[in-house]
């Protein structure tokens, strides 16, 4: 599931594959950009903000992704099989004399002007791996709603950029509460430690392939993931439920025992319209 760390890896793999090189294939497969053409071009750099990719090109152009659930981009030498899926989910296909980078099922694509990147991106909070990380400014944003819940408050880019459910969830319970639970409720030491504490989670993975937030090998999340098993603190089978307006999946995992706050009560419709992962 991409997420910041997720997204900075990727953007990581990119840069290596194409920063410094002419492209030599350039094929965009949404209406309408399928007549643009970026070969004879130099990539100039890959960057990620947030969970969005800017890939800078000479020129003044910037191609825009976003992996949201389900995009990714794989990278291939010239004689190997691309292996990211059908041929019809391929959106992008960016090429040069040495590497192929395809693009998986984006759904959002888009190519824009350099300078008119904030228009994309300037909606954004704080950068939790970004250069200009402001740990005050991601906090202040979260507490201006203090009735909203904290879950949703995280997941919203514009406080704070890089969060998804699998840290949202992690983070509620390293705090000891729910993610239903109102921020403005939030004590206030340990609302002083969550903007810090989700920069370290995403730091400390960002060049890492499998997610940990518990430093145990095989046991790598405390709660997200986990629905039914036991807590990995007090043995408590963790819950899960949706959290959200429902018109996308928001899947949130907590201990009943070990974080404290509001949480839908068993057999509710949050709880009934979660469909269970087959790692459940």
């Amino acid at each position: 599931m991409p997420e910041g760390d997720t997204v900075w890896q990727a953007a990581a793999r990119l840069h290596g594959a194409l920063a410094g090189k002419v492209l030599t294939r350039s094929d965009l497969r949404v209406p309408k950009y399928a007549t643009a053409d970026l070969t004879g071009r130099s990539v100039l750099d890959v960057t990620p903000r947030g969970k969005h990719l800017l890939t800078r090109v000479e020129g003044g152009l910037t191609l825009h992704s976003h992996l949201r659930m389900d995009g990714s981009w794989k990278i291939y030498a010239h004689d190997q099989r691309w292996t990211g899926g059908p041929g019809h989910q391929i959106r992008a296909i960016l090429g040069t004399h040495d590497r192929t980078a395809v693009g998986y099922r984006l759904p959002v694509l888009e190519l824009l002007r350099t300078s008119e990147e904030q228009r994309v991106v300037g909606h954004l909070g704080p950068d939790l791996l970004g250069p200009g990380w402001d740990p005050d400014q991601a906090l202040a944003n979260l507490l201006a709603d203090p009735a909203r819940p904290l879950g949703e408050a995280l997941l919203d880019q514009r406080n704070l950029a890089g969060i998804g459910n699998v840290y949202k969830s992690e983070l509620c319970f390293l705090l000891g509460v729910t993610p239903w639970l109102p921020i403005g409720a939030l004590p206030a030491d340990r609302a002083a430690k969550l903007a810090p504490l989700a920069q370290r989670l995403l730091e400390a993975n960002r060049d890492h392939p499998v997610r940990s937030t518990t430093g145990r090998r095989g046991q790598d999340l405390f709660v997200y993931g986990r629905a039914r098993r036991p807590c990995l603190r007090c043995g408590t089978p963790v819950r899960v439920a949706d959290q959200g307006d429902g018109s996308r999946e928001r899947p949130t995992y907590w201990c009943p025992h070990c974080q404290q706050g509001p949480a839908p009560a068993p057999g509710s419709p949050q709880t009934r319209r979660v469909r269970r992962s087959p790692t459940d």
